[in-house]
């Protein structure tokens, strides 16, 4: 990057255990065992006090990752293709993953990855712990968001919801794709138990966290914790898209 030309300032947020901003300037490459010839960046994780791990993943030509990605009987994962297109495998089952395209892998399932661009390709990872429920078992899932139906949020046109994997019990997370037309928002702020991992597709707005605005936009990395109170208001010319996790299906552990 060289020399600085101004002084040094930043729009991240971080509040350990609470919420993060983390936009893309500042962000520093993560070297991950297994995965070759990208730039890779590490997002929510445990030390943020999130339960599962964000990265996001730029794959450069030839990138790939040879050691694969998690596989362990405990341990799901989620891929999606955020820019270009690669080949993603679930063990042996192959699949071709485009822009918008997109891969869960259950626990004891390992996932791999190549880039199949002459130029870049840009993913967004996930993984996390699965809390298994007796006489249940997730599956591998594939598709593309471009083909997913858009449900009215609430009884509310201009902001809509898309559901990635099954609402089957059997999953203990989903992802999901948020869409606020320009002036859109939630109904009402919202807090629950849930925690999610947001990485916005497009827009700007003003997100409401733990009761503190911030603006945020496209690229742009949020993590909420769990009971952080959150809301939004999408602005600008543009309609505001994010893609997110949220836990699901499973009761509180004492």
């Amino acid at each position: 990057m060289g020399y600085p030309t101004d002084l040094l300032s930043s729009r991240a947020v971080i509040e350990p255990g609470k919420y993060a901003v983390i936009p893309p300037e500042g962000r520093v490459n993560n070297v991950v065992p297994g995965f070759e010839n990208c730039t890779m960046t590490i997002l929510g994780s445990p030390k943020l006090g999130a339960t599962f791990v964000d990265y996001i993943l730029t794959f450069h030509e030839g990138g790939k990752n040879t050691a694969g990605f998690g596989g362990q009987d405990n341990i799901e994962t989620f891929v999606c293709v955020l820019d270009g297109k690669v080949k993603a495998k679930a063990d042996d089952e192959e699949f071709i993953l485009e822009s918008g395209g997109y891969l869960y892998c259950p626990p004891s399932v390992t996932m791999y990855l190549e880039n199949l661009q002459d130029g870049d390709s840009k993913l967004f990872l996930y993984k996390q712990k699965h809390k298994p429920l007796e006489g249940k078992k997730p599956w591998v899932v594939s598709g593309n968001t471009n083909d997913l139906e858009e449900i009215d949020y609430d009884g509310m046109h201009n902001m809509r919801l898309k559901d990635l994997l099954p609402t089957d019990i059997a999953f203990d997370m989903n992802f999901h794709i948020l869409t606020f037309d320009p002036a859109g928002s939630h109904p009402f702020i919202e807090t629950h138990v849930q925690q999610h991992g947001a990485y916005l597709l497009s827009g700007e707005g003003v997100y409401n966290l733990d009761n503190k605005w911030q603006t945020v936009k496209k690229e742009d990395y949020i993590y909420m914790a769990p009971y952080c109170l959150q809301a939004t208001y999408a602005v600008g010319r543009e309609p505001l898209v994010y893609l997110y996790s949220k836990d699901c299906n499973r009761d509180e552990e004492l």
